[in-house]
C-alpha cells in the first residue's frame, strides 16, 4: 500500500453532512442521489449504494463526505463529493455517527 505524508491527508476536506433527502436515479440499480445539509451549505451527490440502502433508511443519517472532490456528472446529475464507506466485500457499508452533531464538522 503506498503511504502519503501528512499534508497531503491535509488536503482532504471530509466533513459530516446530514442526509436531508435521498432518491433513486431513474433507470439505475445502484445509484442513490443524496442532498445532504453542511452546516452553511447544500451539496448533491450521487452514490452507489441503491442497491442495498433504501431511501427512506438512509435519510436523517449524519455521514462522513469528501468534499474536494472535482465535481462529476453521473447520469445528468452534478455530483459535488463522495460519501465514506466500508466495502465488505464488494458490499458498501454506511459509516455514520454515533450521534448527532452539527453538520459541516471537521473530520480530523
Amino acid at each position: 500500500m503506498d503511504t502519503i505524508n501528512y499534508d497531503e491527508f491535509k488536503r482532504l476536506d471530509i466533513r459530516i453532512g446530514r442526509v436531508s433527502s435521498a432518491e433513486r436515479v431513474e433507470g439505475t440499480d445502484k445509484l442513490m442521489k443524496l442532498e445532504l445539509e453542511l452546516g452553511d451549505e447544500k451539496r448533491v451527490l450521487v452514490a452507489g449504494i441503491a442497491d442495498v440502502y433504501r431511501c427512506e433508511d438512509v435519510q436523517g443519517k449524519y455521514i462522513p463526505v469528501l468534499l474536494n472532490l472535482e465535481p462529476r456528472k453521473i447520469r445528468g446529475i452534478e455530483s459535488r463529493g463522495m460519501i465514506l464507506a466500508a466495502d465488505e466485500n464488494g458490499v458498501p457499508v454506511l459509516l455514520h455517527t454515533d450521534k448527532a452533531v452539527s453538520p459541516g464538522s471537521i473530520i480530523r
